[in-house]
């Protein structure tokens, strides 16, 4: 499916909780891009979770709280938090007298604490190095996967720069 189509199929998706009417306004927007996320490559439960944070008023929730807001199981929860907090996205908060965690997202913007702090760019890039050296010697699939592993280094190399456009950006609206 091509990334047209998946983004034209999101206004159709089966269990939308506004078709139902058993969401908010919010919560059936916020799995709407949930879907959009999920469509451009994003986990799906991971999207959902990250979604349900944004939009919750403190940008943090207890995993009783995403389960509840979500409909998922403690444990896809689990799951979705733990990536999420692999990736940078949020992390977890010990509640004094409670065993129950918050999660919530980091201080500073998640934008900036996933792509500032992590290296995925340049981990894709040695990797498809290293696929490119097992290729023949000026094949033309050795030429496309150095091509492959210079547009990550490319894309990791300008992604201070626009971070920090977008920074501007921010600070300059109304």
């Amino acid at each position: 499916m091509s990334a047209d189509a998946g983004v034209a199929a999101l206004s159709e998706l089966p269990g939308d909780p506004a078709a139902t009417g058993t969401a908010t306004p919010t919560a059936a927007a916020a799995e709407r891009t949930a879907a959009a996320f999920a469509a451009a490559g994003f986990p799906k439960m991971p999207a959902r979770t990250l979604l349900a944070l944004v939009s919750s008023e403190q940008g943090s929730l207890t995993a009783a709280e995403l389960s509840e807001r979500l409909g998922a199981s403690a444990a896809a929860v689990s799951g979705a938090v733990r990536y999420l907090q692999t990736v940078g996205f949020v992390h977890r908060i010990s509640q004094p007298g409670s065993r129950r965690d918050l999660y919530a997202l980091h201080e500073d913007e998640w934008y900036v604490v996933s792509m500032r702090n992590s290296p995925v760019y340049e981990k894709l890039a040695a990797l498809t190095d290293a696929t490119a050296e097992t290729l023949p010697e000026g094949s033309p699939a050795r030429a496309r996967v150095a091509d492959m592993a210079r547009f990550y280094r490319f894309l990791n190399s300008r992604m201070p720069a626009l971070l920090d456009d977008w920074e501007h950006e921010r600070e300059a609206a109304p």
